[in-house]
């Protein structure tokens, strides 16, 4: 059985002291229009461009955990239904020359990053729910295993010592010591899995209703009218511009071009 010692104890709350005070000072994306038609509309820049009547408005909106999220409208000016899919958005990272920015390991061209599918995801975090639950299950089992060897480790200890010399009651007294911390670990442990579950089931509440809610949603806009909602395009640090495009047809597209910052400041 292993020793939980004050010892070790005092290690782990140092490596984890020098890891949270080792870790890089928060960043925040920013993005601005450089491209297109910009307008500064209540204090926001918003662009607009066109391409085979189809007109494409978009706004820096937020950075949004693993995405950062633009507030798209898309307008039908055709004179058929357009089928709208955000999944089509396509980013292409570029450098501070406009040029494609490159992987490290190949030094080949990002061609571009598709936009997040609102369907697709929605169906994850159903999955992602369900494998939380499992989890959880499964840390409860591992902790009740947990705390019957602390408890048969404890009558060990105290079934073995029969005699009542100074020697036998210092062993009992330290290995009684150190189950009695090994059991605090333990319900310390349960009580990491239960908050680590209620913040995961927390955030896919939210990435439930960012799918279903606020995202663009995909769907046939009829000629003169206009669709709108959020188009979530994955991150990408190295970038110090972003081609955002959308193809009309096969052989064209609406292009709009943001720079990317990356500053200490909370945007507000």
């Amino acid at each position: 059985m292993l020793l939980f010692t004050a010892s070790r104890i005092a290690l782990l709350a140092t490596v984890t002291s020098l890891f949270l005070t080792g870790c890089a000072p928060m960043q925040y994306y920013q993005l601005h229009p450089v491209s297109g038609e910009v307008a500064q509309l209540d204090g926001r820049a918003v662009t607009k461009a066109a391409a085979d009547d189809v007109t494409v408005v978009a706004s820096y909106e937020r950075e949004d955990m693993e995405y950062i999220a633009l507030d798209v409208e898309v307008k039908n000016n055709t004179t058929h239904a357009l089928d709208v899919d955000p999944a089509n958005f396509r980013v292409y990272p570029l450098t501070n020359t406009h040029q494609p920015l490159l992987y490290k390991a190949s030094q080949q061209a990002i061609h571009f990053k598709q936009a997040a599918d609102p369907g697709y995801e929605a169906e994850h975090v159903v999955v992602k729910r369900k494998q939380e639950e499992a989890r959880l299950k499964r840390a409860k089992i591992v902790n009740t295993v947990l705390v019957a060897a602390v408890i048969v480790g404890s009558v060990a200890a105290a079934s073995s010592s029969s005699s009542r010399n100074s020697r036998d009651y210092h062993h009992y007294v330290n290995t009684q010591n150190n189950l009695n911390a090994a059991f605090n670990l333990v319900q310390m442990k349960r009580v990491i899995d239960h908050g680590t579950f209620a913040d995961r089931m927390q955030r896919y509440d939210f990435e439930a209703y960012r799918w279903h809610e606020l995202a663009l949603k995909r769907g046939y806009v009829a000629p003169g009218e206009s669709v709108r909602g959020f188009v979530y395009l994955p991150k990408t640090r190295e970038a110090t511009f972003l081609k955002l495009v959308y193809p009309t047809t096969d052989s064209s597209e609406v292009a709009l071009v943001f720079q990317q910052t990356l500053t200490k400041n909370r945007p507000r």
